[in-house]
């Protein structure tokens, strides 16, 4: 394996410079931060990435791995470097969630490959959604989900098929490129930048030169964990731009006009936190600096001696917004940035884009949602032909597990939308179909303890069978395990998987409930009732008695979040 440097040099002079001005801060010299001179891996992670980059495992996978099988692949890239490409190792079926913690990463392993494919600002053409629908059908028993992140997940990858994946992926414009590791993951983009009547500022442009300076580059390749990115012009707050490590946001500056206000350091898994205004305005042709800068900072000084605290937002919250700002302008930008106004709130709970909508050319786009993200090769395909036949060449993945097709004349539409829904896919779909969220679960993931897919997409027909008439916007998010991929820190209903017992005293599949989080109205974490915990049969049953219970006490009005706040435990319950 080719060696990598003991680090690479940060941009703008950050680590030189750093390393006289940090050294008193004594708290954090033992943090393994490179700005500061620790250099020296503290753990396995930084180890195997100091020993090799990577993005140089392709290489490997496609002239060893994918000729020699699963056996041949070195641990150290088969459980880290091979995430660089989007591929993790899939959990062995059969295996229950009381032994995730307990077996080895070995004895968790299958030989297959969740590979996900990356889909910055969740901008499709009907063109790349056949291909990856075909891909799916093709090498990976047609599974394809959604995620709350606008990428495609596929299941059962085995390494054999990998080169013919991204030859094909490669040849539309799509890449897996650093879709997980300790890398630039996908940005988030609102999905109607560029088309939406009320946009303050469209952020493509800023996604395109992100995507042009950072992603695959060596210089960005090897963060103390992974960063999450998301820009967004749109009045809608449509990105979830508090749980991001940096976001754009579009704000009217009085000065200036239309640009973005920069916020840093949110995030949710086990040590949730809120992401903070830096209170800097940026014009679009700003906005790539300051991600280089902020990613660099986050690089340079990020702590690299614990996973746990490796994040951008457990730096942030030592060192608050005003020094991260004066570090990034005086360290990396070489410039003051302009003072901003914040973002307005939103009008309106519903962030994802479902329904008919006038784009500001006069045609029409039209969003629908899946059941919790899951869809499948097939159905993919379908709707790439759906789409191509009413006029569109465009898609776009949101970051709800939701879809949207783009450019739709007047005419077309009613032709479209009962095109969409003989496939089960709802452009006016429930309140439940429409607002219930699922990560991928113990079917698949290597770290979960619950069943998630299968449990929402039925928990949606109980509940449109019991409650036909609910007609307010909630949303229901179910995690396997605590790491909240499906955020249910921040839903009105968030439902952590775990085991808990029955009422005969058995260990079954179960969750704690977080009740009343938001994102973009009165952001906020949601509250947990002491001893609030559900077996995942009671869930409908404990689900109605909640809703019901909103619904005879709301104030007019009243949000969901508004009323859990408030709520008697017993009315929780």
């Amino acid at each position: 394996m080719a060696a990598t440097p003991d680090a690479p040099q940060p941009s703008a002079g950050g680590a030189r410079t750093a390393a006289t001005t940090r050294r008193k801060a004594g708290r954090h010299r033992g943090e393994g931060q490179w700005a500061v001179g620790h250099f020296t891996p503290l753990n396995g992670n930084e180890q195997f990435k100091k020993d090799d980059d990577g993005l140089n495992v392709r290489t490997r996978i496609e002239t060893i791995y994918s000729k020699a099988g699963f056996d041949s692949i070195d641990p150290n890239d088969l459980r880290g470097r091979m995430r660089w490409w989007g591929l993790y190792t899939q959990r062995k079926p059969g295996i229950d969630g009381g032994k995730t913690a307990i077996l080895e990463p070995e004895e968790l392993d299958d030989k297959y490959f969740m590979l996900r494919v990356r889909i910055d600002g969740g901008r499709l053409t009907t063109e790349q959604l056949r291909v990856i629908g075909e891909i799916s059908q093709e090498f990976a028993r047609g599974t394809a989900d959604l995620t709350d992140r606008q990428n495609v997940q596929y299941h059962w990858i085995r390494i054999e098929d990998v080169p013919e994946i991204w030859q094909r992926l490669e040849a539309v414009g799509l890449s897996t490129t650093e879709a997980c590791g300790d890398t630039p993951r996908v940005i988030l983009g609102s999905p109607v930048a560029g088309i939406a009547e009320d946009e303050i500022i469209d952020g493509t442009p800023v996604i395109e030169e992100i995507q042009r300076r950072i992603i695959g580059n060596p210089a960005f390749s090897n963060l103390p964990r992974k960063f999450k990115s998301a820009v967004s012009g749109s009045p809608l707050l449509d990105v979830a731009h508090e749980i991001n490590d940096i976001s754009f946001v579009g704000v009217e500056h009085p000065e200036h006009g239309p640009g973005f206000d920069v916020w840093v350091g949110g995030g949710l898994s086990t040590n949730p936190k809120l992401g903070v205004r830096l209170g800097a305005w940026v014009s679009r042709e700003e906005a790539a600096d300051v991600y280089e800068g902020v990613i660099s900072i986050f690089r340079d000084y990020g702590y690299r001696r614990l996973r746990t605290r490796a994040r951008l937002k457990f730096l942030v919250a030592d060192w608050g917004a005003e020094k991260f700002r004066q570090v990034l302008e005086d360290e990396y930008l070489k410039r003051k940035l302009s003072d901003g106004p914040a973002p307005a709130q939103p009008v309106q709970q519903w962030r994802d884009h479902v329904g008919v909508h006038k784009q500001k050319d006069g045609r029409y786009y039209v969003g629908f949602a899946p059941r919790v993200g899951r869809v499948d090769g097939a159905t993919l395909t379908k709707i790439a032909a759906v789409a191509a036949e009413h006029g569109s060449g465009r898609l776009r993945t949101t970051a709800e597990q939701k879809m949207i097709v783009l450019d739709i004349d007047e005419s077309q539409v009613d032709s479209l939308v009962a095109g969409l829904e003989a496939l089960d896919l709802r452009v006016k779909p429930s309140p439940f179909r429409r607002g219930t969220m699922a990560c991928t679960g113990i079917e698949f993931c290597k770290l979960a303890i619950v069943e998630t897919k299968g449990r929402g997409a039925s928990l949606i027909d109980e509940l449109e069978r019991r409650l036909p008439e609910f007609d307010e916007p909630i949303t229901i998010n179910i995690n396997g395990c605590p790491n909240a991929c499906a955020r249910i820190q921040v839903a009105d209903i968030g439902l952590k998987g775990q085991l808990v017992l029955d009422d005969d005293g058995n260990q079954v599949e179960g969750y704690q409930v977080h009740l009343g989080g938001a994102l973009g109205l009165e952001a906020g974490f949601g509250r947990k009732v002491r001893g609030l915990k559900v077996t995942s049969d009671e869930l409908p049953d404990y689900i109605e008695r909640v809703v019901r219970n909103f619904q005879e006490q709301r104030t007019d009005g009243e949000r969901f979040a508004q009323w859990a706040a408030r709520a008697e435990e017993g009315a929780l319950k």
